[in-house]
């Protein structure tokens, strides 16, 4: 349950930030403060306040802070079958992830992990970052396979989070896309946030983070395009997001629009998507590091039958 909190507020903090000065009353953190406040969980004189308001000596302020969050998931030791290790020194491990698993524990989720699987092969990697997601520097979505790379050293981790945020890893992705984007080869430059009314999904929406997609065709059907994908930015579902902008959602992508009827037509159970190729510059030697993944078993049947005259 939440601990609630009403009192006025002392003159000694007339026209501090409402952060600032619950920091100074309660004995949090600012950031906590903040965190507090922007989850609406701060009135003023019954009126909701922002973490940048300011308080008035005198108003009655009433604070709900929330029970103390939940323990982080374990990281539980667990083979994967099926996932593959194309490349591994004293500072990287790049895996060859199925489909079917996480990058990381996460509540709710009860499956394999890519962290899992290489603490059960005895792999030690980076302990940066949260306990349950240590030496990953990005991820992919469970329904997506393909190469990730996780950082074995502490140098290696920093040096990777940084060249994710300076955009300078190139993270390449094929897709099979429904129909036919036009123009063949362009740029989706779209905004993603949370969807306005299913939080488990993401869209293109006002205000949200910036997400810059380039795409080029590889080979048109009659029934979908195999394309190329180049990410820029690296949001969640950015490349099933931003085709199902275009309306050329996935095959097989069910949550972003796709066609049922041709996903059973090619046996699909999830988004046509790999991460095909990862290059970046290796944060102990400093050359180019460049990899490459095949297709797996259920993305190639689905494209034979594409490609093998589906009408």
């Amino acid at each position: 349950m939440a601990d609630v909190r009403s009192l006025p507020v002392p003159d000694g903090l007339a026209g501090e930030r409402v952060d600032a000065g619950l920091s100074r009353l309660l004995g949090v953190s600012r950031t906590r403060a903040a965190e507090i406040a922007e989850a609406g969980g701060v009135q003023l004189d019954g009126r909701a306040v922002g973490k940048s308001d300011r308080l008035t000596a005198g108003a009655w302020l009433e604070v709900e802070i929330p029970s103390a969050a939940p323990a982080a998931p374990e990281v539980v030791p667990e083979p994967v079958p099926g996932m593959a290790i194309v490349h591994d020194d004293d500072d990287v491990v790049v895996v060859d992830k199925p489909v079917g698993v996480a990058a990381h524990p996460s509540p709710g989720w009860t499956g394999p992990t890519v962290v899992g699987a290489l603490a059960a092969a005895g792999y030690r990697i980076s302990t940066s970052g949260a306990a349950e997601r240590q030496g990953v520097v990005h991820r992919l979505d469970v329904g997506t396979s393909g190469l990730m790379v996780v950082a074995k050293s502490e140098h290696a981790y920093t040096a990777l989070k940084r060249a994710f945020k300076e955009r300078t890893v190139e993270k390449v992705y094929h897709a099979l896309v429904q129909g036919h984007p036009e123009p063949t080869t362009g740029t989706i430059d779209a905004p993603i946030g949370r969807h306005p009314s299913q939080d488990w999904k993401f869209a293109v929406v006002a205000g949200g983070k910036p997400s810059v997609t380039h795409y080029e065709l590889l080979e048109a059907f009659p029934a979908a395009s195999l394309v190329e994908v180049h990410l820029e930015t690296g949001r969640t579902h950015q490349i099933r997001v931003h085709f199902s902008a275009l309306r050329h959602p996935c095959v097989g992508d069910l949550t972003y629009g796709a066609d049922p009827a041709l996903a059973r037509r090619v046996s699909l159970e999830r988004q046509w998507l790999h991460a095909v190729r990862l290059g970046f510059e290796h944060p102990g030697t400093g050359q180019w590091l460049e990899v490459e993944s095949r297709y797996p078993d259920d993305l190639q049947h689905a494209l034979d039958v594409i490609s093998d005259g589906y009408r």
